[in-house]
């Protein structure tokens, strides 16, 4: 039935009562903790391990650090036993959410309407339903069709179709591809949140602004705005904070694979659990989920043409460069790093939100299989992670409030990106850029810049 538009699709997909979410989280606290000592540490450690509470921050107990921050949430019926531990242990603590079921509520407040918008009135404050972004693609390539083509990429591991946008103004010119994608883990909302908007900036924008229209004249622009399809609908019917997919280990025991520990980037070595019931479940190996493979097979067609890639998660406040795995810095580590640095100033600007810039493995975690790593692996020169709002106030349940800041800022920081990316590959007066002359401009732009600094 997914394969197929029309009337039997939206009726199926708009069955009243769909959007009942079956786990309640009433009384569930995320506590912040900064543990000061190596026996902290490894009390924290022992807690988390054997009450299996839910890690936001790290992902593993094994990442837990003296003098980092610690956010966990732990479910009602344990939250007096291990506040006791805590104080027994005279762990310092604060509660960050007092009662996750009611940002739960917040998030779904669309739901609780009687009757959804139509497309054509879309609301981009709020979250949607995976019917609602299905519908919205449908609309947007309907309403833009000098510019917008919805493509399929994939099915996911319940037989979902996976869909891409691609915003393309006709050229003779030699283009190239700036990749997004949204929605890699379920739980983080506001991530195809703020995919849906930047297609609504570039589309609204794009005749009266000179920046984006010289943007559409030398780049496509590719956008996923939700990937891991099925664990966001599990997101909304069954378990507001599922992460994974939904793909069936040991059996049907447990479920789900971290699809961001699942790429080809030196996969399995760290950062990852093997336990199919860990948050951080690596999969069975490299590319082993339709998802993940998919995302893969298509990039690696394009690779010659895409220049940049950009992946957006939550939450933390990060832009992160290449790698996860290892300490040891990218060949254009420098280069990365000062436009993260710009995208970072210009996001603050508009707000006064702060992001920190660097690698995962020296600012944040240590983890492997990224795609923002693989990306860069593969060849393309500029990958970048973000991590959107917020530090841990909401944590993945950010009230709809923040959607629009959130995502006016970070629409400053993904511009100023493609905004370098596009003066560097297309400087004032090329008309073309072969792939024979891209090594050398990218080797020469990087000693330029280098020199500049």
């Amino acid at each position: 039935m997914w394969r197929f538009s029309g009337t039997i699709f939206w009726l199926a997909m708009l069955i009243p009562g769909k959007l009942s979410l079956k786990l309640q989280y009433n009384g569930d606290q995320v506590l912040h903790i900064v543990p000061e000592t190596f026996q902290q540490v490894q009390h924290l450690q022992h807690l988390c391990s054997t009450l299996l509470l839910d890690l936001w921050k790290p992902w593993l107990p094994e990442d837990i650090q003296a003098g980092e921050d610690l956010h966990i949430r732990v479910p009602a019926p344990l939250v007096q036993e291990v506040k006791d531990s805590l104080d027994q242990h005279m762990i310092s603590y604060k509660v960050l959410i007092s009662d996750v079921q009611d940002l739960v509520v917040q998030s779904m407040a669309g739901e609780r309407r009687s009757q959804r918008q139509v497309p054509g009135d879309y609301v981009y404050t709020e979250y949607h339903p995976m019917e609602e972004i299905y519908q919205w693609m449908t609309q947007i390539q309907n309403s833009n069709r000098e510019l917008v083509t919805q493509h399929y990429l994939g099915m996911t591991v319940e037989n979902r179709p996976i869909y891409y946008l691609q915003i393309s103004q006709p050229s003779d010119k030699t283009k190239k591809i700036i990749w997004m994608d949204c929605g890699i883990h379920a739980r983080e909302w506001i991530s195809p949140a703020f995919c849906q908007w930047f297609v609504k900036e570039i589309l609204q924008n794009y005749k009266s602004d000179p920046k984006t229209s010289r943007f559409l004249q030398n780049w496509d622009l590719y956008v996923l705005p939700v990937l891991n399809v099925d664990g966001y609908i599990y997101s909304w019917e069954n378990d507001r904070l599922w992460r994974k997919n939904r793909s069936p280990h040991m059996n049907g025991t447990c479920y789900g694979t971290d699809l961001n520990r699942n790429f080809n980037s030196s996969w399995g070595t760290i950062g990852v659990s093997y336990n199919c019931s860990s948050q951080t479940f690596c999969g069975s190996g490299p590319e082993s989920e339709p998802e993940t493979r998919a995302v893969a097979q298509f990039i690696e067609r394009k690779k010659s043409d895409i220049l940049c890639y950009l992946t957006i998660h939550s939450y933390g406040q990060y832009i992160l460069t290449p790698y996860g795995y290892t300490t040891t810095p990218p060949s254009n580590n420098e280069e990365l790093m000062y436009v993260a640095e710009k995208a970072a100033a210009a996001l603050m600007g508009k707000y006064g939100t702060s992001y920190e810039v660097g690698s995962t493995s020296l600012i944040l975690y240590s983890n492997s299989g990224s795609s923002r790593d693989w990306a860069h692996m593969i060849g393309i020169p500029f990958s970048y992670t973000f991590e959107l709002r917020d530090k841990g106030t909401h944590g993945f349940v950010l009230p709809p409030a923040q959607i629009q800041p959130t995502c006016e800022e970070t629409m400053l920081a993904v511009t100023t990106i493609i905004d370098y990316v596009d003066q560097k590959y297309f400087p004032d007066g090329a008309v073309t850029l072969t792939s024979g002359s891209l090594g050398l401009s990218l080797s020469l732009s990087i000693v330029l810049t280098w020199a500049v600094a």
